[in-house]
């Protein structure tokens, strides 16, 4: 999948042009608890979910810059709530850039999530 799979409008499609074409298979995410104060480090393979406490996270495209380029990562992830005996929740869909993570993380009530890398 590409960026343009998923914005229809010109102004999307500029995001587009700052995400680079390098694509890989693995997002290497980190996850923090907020309850226990731990941060974790885990991978996403594009396509298939990973868990992280009760989310499920699924990385639908990670690309990184070449080596001789600005360092920048970048993924369009899908985050869901999956609480035992509710109904999953979206929380979050939408890109995610190791440069400024600050920008488009998850903000959750127990658990943060922001992308490092892409491998």
């Amino acid at each position: 999948m590409n960026c343009s799979q998923y914005f229809g409008t010109v102004a999307a499609l500029a995001i587009c042009a700052v995400v680079p074409a390098w694509a890989a298979d693995i997002a290497v995410l980190q996850g923090l608890d907020k309850i226990t104060a731990r941060v974790s480090t885990f991978e996403a393979p594009v396509g298939q979910p990973a868990r992280f406490g009760t989310l499920a996270i699924v990385a639908r495209t990670c690309q990184k810059k070449p080596p001789e380029e600005p360092p920048e990562s970048a993924a369009f992830v899908e985050v869901t709530d999956m609480k035992p005996g509710e109904a999953a929740v979206t929380l979050f869909r939408g890109w995610m850039f190791a440069s400024s993570p600050a920008v488009s993380a998850l903000e959750h009530p127990v658990y943060d999530v922001w992308i490092v890398d892409c491998k």
